[in-house]
């Protein structure tokens, strides 16, 4: 199944892609064709590292975990179907905390910054990470796997929807409220998501869930009732096109750090009461 994958998601893509020119959600302020390539090389240099750093050793540790039976599924002989439930609820919650940690502790959100930047969200901001973000999160995930102790069935399953829900929620396709409401029980949707994508710093700081929202609901990180329409997206301190340059985001990081909620002109993106609650 593994071996799908990426075929399944580069349909994916192409799909959210189409609708967000058809039926965006929010109003596109940047060159498209400038944000595409930004992010296609953000992307193409993360993956890449994914795939030579993070990939091989969580192969090794399912690989012993599922020999030596350890990680939490395997402390009760349970079920085949509840063992893979468990262990795919769990490994979202996990994708919470690391989510989170990321957004809490400021080395870590140095490099998560560079996600946060991009001035405009749509599906090609999904896998818009800095290549480092990639490589300290090789130790989450060896610690996630060898806690959890997931199968690689159960892992490949995971990984897909994780990765195609993750390129829909950060897509800018505008569903019919409704249908997004009903969805927005079991899933993190595209409005939900663009909240956490928000200048405003309390709306940043929600909405971790990548796949089901309940964890957001369970540790009170909820935001649901900001309109698409009223959020700007993007970190304000770093809201100049120059911020942007490929070799800018590349070496941010590593350079002395704004003070990411103000900007330039040392002024704060607020929220107005009178938007909250509206829904568009």
């Amino acid at each position: 199944m593994i071996v799908y994958i990426p075929f399944i998601l580069t349909g994916v893509f192409l799909f959210l892609f189409l609708l967000e020119r058809l039926i965006p959600l929010r109003s596109v302020k940047h060159s498209l064709k400038w944000r595409l390539w930004i992010n296609f090389c953000v992307t193409t240099l993360a993956f890449a590292i994914n795939a030579v750093l993070v990939q091989p050793p969580i192969r090794l540790t399912m690989q012993w975990t599922n020999q030596l039976s350890l990680g939490l599924t395997h402390v009760v002989e349970l079920p085949a179907a509840v063992k893979f439930a468990l262990a795919f609820l769990l490994m979202d919650l996990t994708f919470y905390y690391w989510h989170r940690a990321n957004h809490r502790f400021s080395f870590l959100w140095r490099f998560h910054n560079i996600h946060h930047i991009d001035p405009d969200m749509d599906v090609s901001t999904a896998f818009r990470f800095h290549f480092i973000e990639i490589a300290l999160s090789t130790g989450f995930r060896l610690f996630q796997i060898a806690l959890i102790g997931v199968s690689t069935a159960t892992f490949a399953v995971y990984e897909l929807i994780f990765l195609a829900n993750t390129l829909f929620h950060h897509s800018n396709v505008r569903l019919p409220v409704r249908v997004e409401r009903l969805l927005n029980i079991a899933l993190v949707t595209p409005r939900m998501h663009g909240i956490h994508h928000s200048q405003v710093q309390d709306e940043t700081n929600s909405n971790y869930s990548v796949i089901f929202p309940w964890w957001d609901r369970l540790h009170h990180t909820l935001h649901l009732n900001i309109p698409s329409s009223e959020i700007t997206i993007g970190i304000p301190a770093y809201s100049e096109a120059d911020d942007n340059k490929l070799q800018n985001l590349l070496i941010i990081p590593f350079q002395k750090q704004r003070d990411y909620w103000h900007k330039s002109d040392q002024s704060t993106v607020e929220r107005k009461e009178s938007v909250v609650n509206m829904t568009k």
